[in-house]
C-alpha cells in the first residue's frame, strides 16, 4: 500500500500515514474534518475551566495546540517536567508524529467524540533486518563485519537520503509487535524502484535476521566473517546482489506481481569504510607489502597475556613523571604558527590595520592590549563580518577572542533596521558558569563604553521567581548560562525574537556539562533565524574551545550556514580532520617485529609513512631492519650523512601502487624537513605532548573532515599509529587522555594500565591537602588535573588536635560561631563552651593585659611563624606570620602575611603593629575550626558558589551563635548537619529556631540538595593510604623534645600551612535528639576512625612493676611491626593478614624512650615501657580506651612471685587500682572488626 512519509529517524523508527481507500484505512478528508471539528469545539471553550484536566499523567490522551500547525491536535503526554510554577509536558501529536512542550494549564481534555478514529501516524521499522558495522581490530589484527546494538550514523544517513529523495514510497506488512509494524518498505526515485530492506543489506549496513542466527550457529560461517589484515584475499562470488544476501526463509516473502509491488535494485554501492583496502563488501583486502620475516612470538597466542602481564607487574611509580615533565597539551602549546582553515581568511597581523571601529582600537591600545595574537588574526575578520565561526584554540577560553569584532559588527545599526522594534536582545553570549560569564559581562563594560551603549546584563537565575522580574528592555547583548537563559525564555516568549548573534564561550565545556540545554537553545536560535521579515539582519553563530567535542561537527551541520572553522592547535585539528588513531600495545623487544608487520598490511592509500625515533641509535636499528626485510626506506637524523634536500627529492618522487614511501627520523628533524603530505605516522617511541602535535603536523595537508557534503567523495584517511610499551615515557597518561578524546579504540588492557597510572599519580599527593571540592561536595570533576589530595593519609589524618577535645568535652551538638565566612557552605570559626569556654577567659586576660600601655610592647624582630599579638579597634588576637617578603626584610617598615589562629582568616598588616606576645597567652591551642556544611552545592553543575550566596549567607551568620550538629571530622575539619541559629527565652522557657543555614542557602534558587555528601566521605574514608608503612613512624609521634604535657598542643607546634586543617583524628559522631538532635555516643568515639579507614585498633592488656610497664598487644600472627616511643607516647602499627593494626597510645607518664623495647613472643607482640620514675602508675593512659584493659593474669601471679615492691601492695587496694579495672567487662575483651 502506498504510505506518506511524516517523520524518519532511523530503520527502527519511521512514522506514516496510510494513503488510498480500504477497509483498514482512513480517508485523509475525515482527518480534514475531525480537526476542523476540534478546532471550533476548543476555540469556543477558551478561558473555560470543563475542558480543563483535574490531574495529568503520563500516557494520558488530551487535546493540545500547535503553533507551527495553527491547529488543535490529539496527543499523547509522554513526560511531565516539574518547573518553579508549573508542570511541562512532553506531547505527541499523534496524527502528525510531532513532539511539543506545553504547559500543564494548556492542556484540554479530549472528547469522547474525538478519540474514535485511529490515530493518522503509524510507528513503522524495517522488517527482518538488524544493524550490522565495520568493526577494525589493530590490536587482533582483524577486520569483521559485526552486528550492531543500533544503526551508525552512515547507516542512518543512507536511510534517510533514500527516503527523501523518493517520489513514492510502498511499504508491504509482515507483522505487528507493540503498536509497531514490520514493514518491507519500498520507494521509487526516478525510473528505478528499491527495497530499502535489501538496499541496506547489500550496502553492509545491515543484515537479515536469520542470516545472524546462521552465522551465531555455525562457528565456520563467523569464521569467514572474518579476515585477517595479513591474510591473503579471495574475492566472493555473489551472483545477484540482493539474493546472494537474502536468506531463504526470506526469500518466499519477495514479491511475485510487478504491478503491485517492486523490482529490487539490482546495482551495488561499496561502503565507504570498507573500501579503505579495495575490498568487496564483507572483508577488507590486505595490500601485501615485501617479503617479510617476523618473529612468530608477535602472532602467538600467549602474546597479549605475556604483554599485559609486563604492563601489570611493572610498579606505576618506576614511570619517571617527574613535575617537569607534568606538560598537558594546553600549558606548553605556544602558538606554533599552525592553522586549519575551512575557508580561505586573510588574517590581520596588527591592530591598526584589524576590522574594528576606530574608537575601539583606540581603547585596545590605551589598555596595552598586545593582540591580535596568531588565533585572533585568523578569527576577528569572519566574526566581523557577521559570519559563523568555529574556534578551536589553546587560548579559545579568552573572550577577546571574539569581543572586538562582536562590538564592531553591534556598531552597524543599519544591519537591524529590517527587525521588528522589540524588548528583545540581538546578542547573546552563553558561558559555561557565572565566573565566566562574569569575566565576559567585565569586557564587554569596559570595551563597550568606546561605543554605542549597548545596554549588557549579565542574567544569572536560581529555581524561584526571580526570573519573573528580570526587566530586558533596552538591552542589546544578554551574558548568562544554558540554564539561566532557558528560565529567563520561561518567562520572557520574545526573547529569541530579534536575535542575531549567538556566542558559545568554552563550547567543550558547555557541551559536556549542558547539552541537552545548549541544543534546545539552537533550536529556539534555528527558528528565530528562519523567522520572516528579517531583511538583511545578521544571523550569525559563534562557537570558541580550547578542545574539539564531538556535538561541534553536528552544530556546525545542522546550525551553520558555511562556517569558518579556525583551529590553531594541531592535535585539535587532527580530532576534525579524520585522523584515525590507533593504539598497538606490544613489548620493548618486540617493537621492531610489531612495525613491520604494521607496514606489511599497510592499506594502499597510505603510500606516504614516517617512522619517529627518540635518538640516533634507534632511527639506525630501525632503518637496518626494514632494509633486512626487504622495506626500501629512507632515514635522516642529526649525524646522517645525507642532505635534507636530497632526502625530500626521494619522499616527493612518485612510486608504483602499493609501494609505501617509509622515512625514518629523529625529531630534530621535523622542522627542516617540512612534511605536511604524510599519510601515515608510526610513533615508534612514546613522545612529549609538544612533540605529539609537531608529529601530526606532518600529515596536515591529508587532513580531512567528514561532513554531509563530502560523505560521499574519496579521500585517503590520515592514520597514526603509537607503539605503546610498559616503558613508554612520563607523559603516557596526557597522549592517553588525548587518544580517548579523539576516539581510537583502546586494548582491553590499556584500561588497567591507564587506571594504574591514575593511581600511581594519586600516591604522589598523599602528602598535600585535602581536595577543597571533595570536602565541601563530596566530589572533584576533575581528579586528573587536580593538584590536591583525594584520598585519606594516616599519616597526615589521623593525629590529634584541638577538634577532638571539643568534640569530648561537648559531644553531638555543639555549639559554634562563625567567624570567617568563606563560601556559602565553608566557615571558619570556634566551638563554643557555654560552661566555661577556654578562649574567652584568654581574650579576657589577654584585653585586660593589652590595655596597660606598658604591656603594648611592639615585637623587635618579626620571624616566619612567629606568634604575636595584634589589637584591632577594642579587639586582641593571637596571630602567626605566614609570610615575609624577602624583599620587605630589607626595610624598616614592611608588609607581612598573618593567621588569625582563633578565626581562621588571612591578612597584611605593617610588621610594626605586631606586639610581643607573652608565653602564657600561648598556652591555649589555635581555636580556629574549619566548618563545612553538607547536603547542599550550586546548581547547575557550578563548581563554586555565586558571590551573591556567599554574600548572604555571611551577613546571616557572621559572629552569631549556632547549634550544629557534627556528622563526620577529618583533621581540624567537621562536618556539620544541620547548622541551626537558636534563640532562647529563658522567661519563657522557650527555645526557637530562626532559621537553618542550609534551608537559607536552598531559599535563594541558588543552591541544589547534594543527598550523597556525607555518603561519599564515608566512602573516601574508608579506602586508606599509609606512606611507605614499613618505614619511621615519626610522624605519628611527638619528637623526644617535647617539653611538659601541653607542649604538644601548643601554638608553636601547630603547622601554619593550609594542610594542617587536616592533621587530625577522623571520627563520626552518632547523635540523638536535642536541639540538634544529636547525643554523642562517646565512649566509640576513639575506635570510629580506625573502622572508617579500614584499619584496627588491636585489644591490648597492660601490667606493670616498679620500673617498667608490659603491655600485650592481642593480635595474631602480627607481621611487619613496627613501635616508636617518645617521652610520653607510643605508636605501634603492624599487620595481620589483610588487617592493619594502629593504636597511638596517649601515656599518664613520662618514660625512657631509649630503654623501652618491643619484641614478638610466642606470636604475642609485647612492648614493655620504661618508667622515667620508679613507682606504680595508677592508669596507663590519659584518656579512657575501650581496647586497653589491665591483665588481671599477671596481677595474681605477681602476688604469688611477690612482684610488687615490699610493703607497698596496698597500692593496689580497691582505692587506688587503675581506672580500667573499675570499668573492665566482657567487651573490652573482643575485637571491633566492623
Amino acid at each position: 500500500m502506498e504510505v506518506l512519509l511524516l517523520e524518519i529517524e532511523d530503520p527502527d523508527c519511521f512514522w506514516v500515514a496510510m494513503k488510498g481507500c480500504g477497509p483498514c484505512i482512513v480517508h485523509e478528508t475525515e482527518y480534514k474534518s475531525l480537526h476542523a471539528e476540534m478546532n471550533l469545539v476548543y476555540d469556543k471553550s477558551q478561558g473555560t475551566d470543563e475542558v480543563n484536566p483535574v490531574t495529568i499523567e503520563e500516557g494520558q490522551v488530551c487535546v493540545v495546540f500547535s503553533e507551527d500547525l495553527k491547529c488543535w491536535c490529539r496527543a499523547v503526554i509522554k513526560s511531565i517536567i516539574s518547573c518553579t510554577d508549573h508542570y511541562q509536558t512532553k506531547c505527541f501529536l499523534v496524527d502528525y508524529a510531532k513532539y511539543l512542550f506545553v504547559k500543564s494549564k494548556d492542556i484540554r481534555l479530549a472528547q469522547e467524540a474525538f478519540i474514535q478514529i485511529p490515530y493518522r501516524a503509524k510507528k513503522c521499522r524495517l522488517y527482518g533486518v538488524k544493524p550490522m558495522t565495520l568493526s577494525i581490530s589493530f590490536y587482533e589484527d582483524t577486520a569483521k563485519i559485526i552486528p550492531a546494538n543500533r544503526w551508525d550514523s552512515a547507516a542512518i544517513e543512507c536511510f534517510q537520503s533514500l527516503l527523501k529523495a523518493a517520489t513514492e514510497v510502498k511499504v508491504q506488512l509482515c507483522a505487528v509487535e507493540d503498536g509497531t509494524y514490520h514493514v518491507f518498505l519500498y520507494v521509487s526515485i526516478t525510473d528505478k524502484k528499491v527495497c530499502v530492506n535489501d538496499h541496506l543489506v547489500v550496502n553492509n549496513f545491515a543484515a537479515f535476521k536469520e542470516a545472524i542466527e546462521e552465522n551465531t550457529r555455525s562457528s565456520a560461517d563467523h569464521q569467514e566473517n572474518q579476515t585477517s589484515l595479513n591474510a591473503d584475499f579471495f574475492p566472493v562470488k555473489i551472483v545477484h546482489p540482493t539474493l546472494a544476501f537474502r536468506p531463504a526463509a526470506l526469500q518466499e516473502k519477495l514479491p511475485t506481481n510487478p504491478d503491485t509491488d517492486l523490482i529490487f535494485l539490482t546495482e551495488t554501492h561499496q561502503r565507504l569504510s570498507t573500501d579503505l583496502n579495495g575490498s568487496t563488501a564483507f572483508t577488507v583486502e590486505a595490500t601485501p607489502g615485501l617479503p617479510l620475516k617476523e618473529d612468530p612470538a608477535v602472532h602467538t597466542d600467549g602474546y597479549g597475556a605475556v604483554w599485559l602481564q609486563q604492563f601489570l607487574n611493572s610498579s606505576p611509580l618506576k614511570i619517571h613523571r617527574i613535575e617537569d615533565c607534568k606538560q598537558s597539551f594546553q600549558n606548553l602549546s605556544e602558538e606554533r604558527d599552525f592553522v586549519f582553515l575551512s575557508n580561505k581568511i586573510e588574517p590581520v597581523s596588527v591592530l591598526e590595520t584589524a576590522p574594528l571601529f576606530d574608537d575601539l582600537r583606540k581603547e585596545l591600545t590605551r589598555k596595552k592590549f598586545a593582540g591580535p595574537n596568531f588565533t585572533e588574526s585568523y578569527c576577528w575578520p569572519p566574526v566581523a563580518r557577521g559570519c559563523d565561526v568555529v574556534a578551536i584554540s589553546w587560548q579559545g577560553n579568552d573572550p577577546l577572542i571574539y569581543i572586538p569584532p562582536l562590538l564592531t559588527c553591534l556598531q552597524s545599526e543599519s544591519c537591524y533596521k529590517a527587525l521588528a522594534k522589540r524588548d528583545a536582545p540581538l546578542a547573546l553570549i552563553l558561558c559555561p558558569g557565572w565566573k565566566k560569564a562574569q569575566l565576559v559581562f567585565e569586557l564587554l563594560k569596559t570595551y563597550g563604553t568606546c561605543s554605542r551603549w549597548l545596554h549588557p546584563m549579565l542574567v544569572i537565575l536560581g529555581q524561584n521567581e526571580e526570573a519573573g522580574s528580570v526587566k530586558i528592555q533596552g538591552c542589546e547583548v544578554i551574558v548568562t548560562t544554558p540554564y539561566s537563559l532557558l528560565r529567563l525564555f520561561e518567562h520572557q516568549g520574545l526573547l529569541f525574537c530579534q536575535l542575531c548573534h549567538l556566542v558559545l564561550d568554552e563550547i567543550e565545556v558547555l557541551f559536556s556539562d549542558a547539552a541537552e540545554q545548549v541544543f534546545a537553545i539552537l533550536d529556539c536560535c534555528k527558528k528565530a533565524f528562519g523567522a520572516e521579515k528579517r531583511g538583511c539582519s545578521p544571523q550569525q553563530i559563534i562557537a570558541v574551545g580550547t578542545h574539539w567535542h564531538k556535538h561541534i561537527a553536528l552544530l556546525a551541520e545542522e546550525f551553520m550556514n558555511d562556517p569558518y572553522v579556525v583551529i590553531t592547535a594541531v592535535e585539535e585539528a587532527s580530532i576534525y580532520g579524520n585522523v584515525q588513531q590507533v593504539v598497538q600495545p606490544c613489548m620493548s623487544s618486540e617493537r621492531t617485529a610489531v612495525l613491520l608487520r604494521i607496514l606489511g598490511c599497510t592499506p594502499s592509500g597510505l603510500q606516504k609513512v614516517l617512522v619517529f625515533t627518540d635518538s640516533v641509535n634507534e632511527a639506525e636499528m630501525v632503518h637496518e631492519a626494514l632494509k633486512s626485510s626487504s622495506i626500501t626506506s629512507l632515514k635522516i637524523h642529526k649525524e646522517s650523512k645525507l642532505h635534507f634536500k636530497y632526502i625530500l627529492e626521494q619522499w616527493t618522487k612518485k612510486y608504483s601502487s602499493g609501494t609505501p614511501t617509509v622515512l625514518v627520523l629523529t625529531d630534530d628533524c621535523m622542522q627542516s624537513l617540512g612534511i605536511t603530505d604524510a599519510t601515515c605516522v608510526i610513533h615508534f617511541s612514546l613522545p612529549s605532548p609538544r612533540i605529539f602535535g609537531q608529529r601530526l603536523h606532518s600529515m596536515s595537508d591529508n587532513f580531512c573532515p567528514v561532513t554531509k557534503a563530502s560523505a560521499a567523495q574519496e579521500y585517503i584517511e590520515a592514520r597514526s599509529v603509537m607503539l605503546l610499551t610498559a616503558n613508554s615515557g612520563c607523559h603516557v597518561l596526557e597522549i592517553l587522555q588525548y587518544l580517548q578524546r579523539a576516539g581510537a579504540v583502546m586494548p582491553p588492557e590499556l584500561h588497567s594500565f591507564t587506571a594504574k597510572v591514575l593511581e600511581a599519580e594519586e600516591e604522589k599527593k598523599l602528602s598535600r591537602p585535602l581536595c577543597a571540592y571533595l570536602k565541601a561536595f563530596g566530589i572533584c570533576k576533575n581528579r586528573t588535573m587536580c593538584p590536591e589530595r583525594h584520598q585519606i593519609n594516616l599519616q597526615i589524618d589521623v593525629a590529634q588536635n584541638v577538634l577532638d577535645d571539643k568534640i569530648t568535652q561537648l559531644p553531638g551538638c555543639v555549639t559554634i560561631l562563625p567567624l570567617n565566612v568563606v563560601t556559602a557552605t565553608n566557615y571558619f570559626g570556634r566551638i563554643v563552651d557555654k560552661e566555661k569556654d577556654q578562649y574567652t577567659i584568654l581574650a579576657g586576660e589577654m584585653k585586660e593585659y593589652f590595655e596597660k600601655p606598658s604591656n603594648k610592647i611592639s615585637a623587635t624582630t618579626v620571624q616566619k611563624l612567629g606568634f604575636y599579638g595584634l589589637c584591632e579597634e577594642a579587639f586582641f588576637h593571637r596571630v602567626q606570620v605566614v609570610e615575609i617578603s624577602p624583599k620587605e626584610e630589607e626595610n624598616l617598615f614592611f608588609n607581612v602575611k598573618i593567621k588569625y589562629i582563633d578565626e581562621g582568616r588571612t591578612s597584611q598588616v605593617q610588621n610594626y603593629h605586631l606586639l610581643h606576645l607573652p608565653e602564657k597567652f600561648q598556652c591555649l591551642p589555635p581555636q580556629a575550626v574549619e566548618f563545612v556544611l553538607c547536603r547542599v552545592k550550586p546548581i547547575d553543575n557550578e563548581l563554586e558558589w555565586n558571590p551573591k550566596v556567599t554574600h548572604y549567607i555571611n551577613q546571616k551568620i557572621k559572629g552569631k551563635l549556632h547549634e550544629a550538629k557534627i556528622v563526620h571530622t577529618l583533621g581540624n575539619t567537621a562536618w556539620v548537619d544541620p547548622m541551626v541559629r537558636v534563640t532562647r527565652i529563658p522567661a519563657l522557657k522557650t527555645i526557637i529556631n530562626e532559621y537553618n543555614v542550609r534551608a537559607e542557602i536552598l531559599s535563594t534558587g541558588l543552591g541544589a540538595d547534594n543527598p550523597e555528601h556525607v555518603t561519599q566521605l564515608r566512602k573516601l574514608c574508608g579506602c586508606v593510604k599509609v606512606l611507605d608503612h614499613a618505614e619511621d613512624l615519626e610522624p605519628l609521634g611527638i619528637k623526644e623534645g617535647t617539653s611538659g604535657p601541653g607542649s604538644a598542643s601548643s601554638p608553636q607546634d601547630v603547622s601554619i600551612e593550609e594542610k594542617s586543617t587536616e592533621n587530625c583524628n577522623s571520627s563520626e559522631i552518632t547523635v540523638g535528639s536535642n536541639p540538634c538532635d544529636g547525643v554523642a555516643q562517646t565512649k566509640e568515639a576513639e575506635g570510629t576512625t580506625l573502622r572508617q579507614h579500614k584499619c584496627f585498633y588491636p585489644q591490648m592488656k597492660w601490667f606493670q612493676n616498679e620500673e617498667t610497664v608490659t603491655v600485650r598487644v592481642k593480635t595474631a600472627k602480627a607481621a611487619d611491626c613496627k613501635c616508636k616511643f617518645s617521652k610520653e607516647k607510643v605508636v605501634f602499627s603492624a599487620r595481620s593478614g589483610d588487617k592493619l593494626y594502629l593504636a597511638d597510645l596517649e601515656l599518664q607518664q613520662y618514660i625512657l624512650a631509649e630503654k623501652s623495647t618491643c619484641v614478638i613472643k610466642d606470636e604475642e607482640v609485647v612492648i614493655v615501657l620504661t618508667k622515667a620514675k620508679k613507682g606504680a602508675w595508677y592508669r596507663l593512659l590519659k584518656n579512657k580506651n575501650p581496647h586497653v584493659s589491665f591483665d588481671f593474669e599477671h596481677w595474681e601471679e605477681f602476688e604469688d612471685e611477690s612482684p610488687f615492691p615490699v610493703g607497698k601492695t596496698e597500692l593496689y587496694d580497691t582505692a587506688t587500682v587503675p581506672e580500667e579495672l573499675t570499668d573492665y567487662s566482657e567487651d573490652s575483651g573482643t575485637e571491633d572488626d566492623e
